[in-house]
């Protein structure tokens, strides 16, 4: 009779040849969004009355050397300079235009269906990768920053157009392929600039990177990149304490709140793109992203916990937008949310966010996506 040891020795080979391939089959498998993104176009409308195709911004090819808006500041980046932000945003227009503008273009299309939504969009696209834009090796943190933020944008808003069931791209392939290869091509810089980071620069910017390539892994179905934001996703899990709190978010003073809440969007959008893809983030570090978005919305009732744990007061004015709020969404598809907080989801939808592709609620909760608009 075998010993239970035995046993585990004679069944250790194949539960591994079993483990090795379900990695290798999963590894097979193409990459998807979550299931909202394959939503068909709303209805086809033809005739006049579209909105015409705006002028497209620049394609941005020069120097990412940026100005902050926290210029002059200690190392809390934490105050405002009026000047050198007015200066940031105007140098960096045609990049927030561009984000923006697909945006608004592929949710028109989502919606109404006109074939020259869908032109203008990808039209737009097509001439930023053929330019090569956004790949300037001449860049500092805020430079960077504007990268990854653009990825991030334009590739999940081009999410919509890939996976929906009414199969937009399917005239446009050559197109499609020229977009795709840049947004490969901008997600490799993106790792290059924000991998292996010591811990104690490691922040909301490394998320948001971190988001911006998941979204470009998914658009691109590269799973070497999938698997970086997975990575980035584990060490941000890991610095969110027993409390939930991120100790370099605290560092921010008077906007540590803020900066914790900035933090969910990326957070809770890579864990559910994960999930999409049969990788379960939702309990690493004991479920450490549940217990941020618990501490958030904690914060937002009472600050002075906040002000407690770093002895500062809480500026409140970004909590105040209520598409700050918009990680509610996946972050409710990852967790059961109480009736409290979906109270408060509901009260605040229609959330739209051009960072995260657009409309967040039309992707993970559709039957509140119309309520307000």
């Amino acid at each position: 009779m075998h010993t239970s040891k035995t046993v585990r020795n004679l069944l250790a080979p194949t539960l591994l040849g079993l483990a090795i391939f379900a990695g290798n089959a999963q590894a097979a498998a193409p990459l998807h969004p979550p299931q909202g993104y394959l939503a068909a176009v709303d209805k086809f409308k033809t005739g006049d009355g579209g909105e015409g195709c705006p002028a497209m911004p620049q394609p941005y090819t020069q120097s990412l050397q940026f100005r902050s808006k926290y210029e002059g500041s200690d190392k809390a980046r934490s105050t405002f300079n009026a000047d050198s932000d007015k200066a940031f945003r105007d140098a960096t227009a045609d990049i927030t235009s561009m984000e923006r503008g697909t945006s608004k273009l592929v949710m028109q299309y989502m919606r109404d269906g006109r074939p020259e939504q869908l032109d203008c969009a990808l039209n737009w696209l097509t001439a930023w990768a053929q330019a090569d834009a956004l790949m300037s090796k001449d860049f500092n943190h805020t430079g960077k920053s504007m990268r990854k933020w653009a990825l991030g944008s334009m590739s999940s808003a081009y999410l919509r157009l890939k996976f929906s069931d009414s199969h937009p791209l399917a005239t446009h392939q050559q197109q499609a392929q020229q977009i795709e290869a840049w947004f490969s091509k901008v997600a490799d810089q993106v790792v290059s600039d924000w991998d292996n980071l010591p811990m104690d620069k490691t922040n909301n910017h490394s998320y948001w990177a971190a988001w911006s390539v998941m979204s470009a892994s998914v658009a691109t179905n590269r799973r070497d990149l999938f698997d970086w934001s997975v990575k980035e996703f584990k060490i941000g899990a890991n610095q969110i304490d027993a409390q939930g709190f991120l100790p370099n978010e605290l560092k921010r003073r008077q906007r540590a709140l803020a900066y914790h809440n900035y933090a969910l969007p990326p957070l809770a959008m890579i864990a559910s793109f994960a999930q999409a893809n049969g990788v379960d983030l939702r309990q690493e570090n004991n479920s450490a992203l549940k217990r941020l978005g618990d501490r958030v919305l904690a914060g937002v009732d009472d600050s002075d916990q906040f002000q407690q744990k770093n002895g500062q007061k809480q500026d409140m004015t970004d909590l105040k937008v209520d598409s700050k709020f918009a990680w509610l969404e996946p972050w409710c598809s990852l967790y059961s949310c109480g009736p409290d907080v979906l109270a408060r989801k509901y009260k605040m939808e229609p959330f739209k966010s051009f960072r995260l592709g657009g409309d967040v609620t039309k992707v993970y909760d559709p039957a509140h996506e119309k309520k307000g608009s």
